[in-house]
């Protein structure tokens, strides 16, 4: 994947739960394993976070079918407990991701640099795919 194009993509959801559990899903793995995939035939078979400025995660994201599969991984920049993570992608893009609490819902607003090997609306379609599964889960 290349860099270089400066778009930024943001995918939005709102979710029916507090910050706080929103927080404990979004960051243990042991969430993330369920809910981080854009559809039913992927899963996420692995997950690790480290999650301190500097720290390290990495998610394998697999092909139900054995197929295709990926690691996804990157290095935190900053952390603000149940508001705010942003981090570099391996490949040097930058994710942001806001937590904004409302009582009993939050809103989930994530912005990343696109990359250029695929359409800028297949990556947002991705993304969003994503964030709408990670509701499902948290809702469920």
């Amino acid at each position: 994947m290349t860099t270089g194009n400066n778009v930024k993509v943001t995918v939005k959801a709102t979710v029916n739960a507090p910050v706080e559990k929103i927080w404990e899903y979004w960051t243990e793995p042991k969430h993330i394993t369920k809910w981080n995939n854009a559809s039913d035939d992927w899963h996420t078979p692995i997950a690790e976070n480290d999650l301190t400025v500097g720290g390290k995660f990495l998610t394998r994201m697999e092909a139900k079918d054995g197929s295709f599969g990926f690691d996804f991984g990157g290095i935190y920049d900053e952390v603000k407990l149940n508001e705010l993570i942003s981090y570099t992608m391996g490949d040097g893009r930058k994710v942001t991701i806001t937590f904004k609490a409302h009582g009993n819902e939050t809103e989930v607003i994530e912005t990343f640099d696109a990359e250029t090997s695929n359409p800028v609306e297949m990556q947002q379609a991705g993304w969003q795919a994503i964030l709408d599964n990670f509701k499902k889960y948290v809702e469920q």
